[in-house]
């Protein structure tokens, strides 16, 4: 799928472009994101297609049909503790999180390959078609880049028109930042978000994970942005920064004068995250 396919783009642009660099599978499951779901061949993709509608009402005037799944919304997980590490810093696949959570441990994963470090899914509680939307830290650390930015908008849009609840996992540090964010225009794409929250109509819940950091928080509908419901993990750490950051600012001036700057560091950084 493109605009020009080969010969045309070297006719007009005299550039060398294969099929699959113009409009291929991979270009689209990976980079452009036009590719929701991906099949490996024509039954597959009716399958699919089945479990997709399976989730969503027979239109946007209906709410989606509760189904009988078989799992006690009562169960506990008692190895979800196992997932989350104990350092902050180290990542962990979100997925794992997830599926302890939803019934039976199914994701109908949407663009799935598309913007990693973002999840969006279908899924049931106690039978119940949820739209569900988390920050995935084993790819850059969670931050939500303006690829995130696009999908998470476009979920919540998805979701909100056919009636489903939002379920939100949070872990993330920030909005991306860097000079190639800016130039792709982060703050542009990173609004949709908060457009897509501000208009959203069903319900919102958000579990704080982990890291709830900065402008972050805002888009990842905290209670400003319009949360139904708001839980945090006792690990969970609310912030405008991280600790290492807000003390290397704000005691920037003694960990300079310090004679070992890195122990005063730590010792702040020990500090404020207290």
């Amino acid at each position: 799928m493109y605009m020009g396919g080969p010969a045309f783009v070297k006719t007009q642009l005299g550039e060398e472009a294969t099929v699959d660099e113009l409009g291929g599978y991979e270009l689209h499951r990976r980079v452009t994101g036009l590719c929701d779901i991906m099949a490996e061949h024509d039954e597959h993709a009716l399958q699919l297609t089945k479990e997709l509608l399976n989730f969503l009402p027979s239109s946007n005037l209906e709410k989606p049909l509760a189904v009988n799944t078989g799992d006690d919304p009562e169960r506990r997980n008692e190895d979800i503790y196992d997932v989350l590490p104990d350092s902050p810093r180290q990542p962990y696949d979100m997925h794992e999180i997830i599926k302890r959570v939803v019934d039976k441990g199914y994701l109908f994963e949407i663009k799935k390959d598309f913007a990693p470090n973002m999840i969006t899914a279908f899924a049931r509680l106690n039978g119940e078609a949820v739209g569900i939307i988390a920050n995935n830290p084993i790819y850059m650390a969670g931050a939500i880049d303006y690829n995130a930015s696009d999908k998470l908008a476009r979920f919540v849009r998805i979701c909100d028109s056919f009636n489903l609840p939002l379920v939100q996992f949070q872990d993330t540090p920030a909005v991306m930042i860097g000079s190639q964010q800016e130039r792709m225009g982060i703050i542009r794409h990173g609004s949709k978000m908060l457009y897509a929250y501000s208009e959203a109509t069903v319900p919102i819940v958000t579990v704080i994970v982990r890291k709830s950091y900065a402008g972050a928080q805002l888009c990842m509908a905290n209670k400003p942005m319009g949360a139904d419901y708001v839980v945090a993990w006792p690990c969970a750490e609310i912030s405008l920064v991280g600790p290492d950051t807000a003390a290397s600012v704000i005691f920037a001036k003694e960990i300079r004068a310090a004679e070992n700057p890195e122990e005063v560091r730590q010792k702040r950084m020990a500090e404020y995250a207290r």
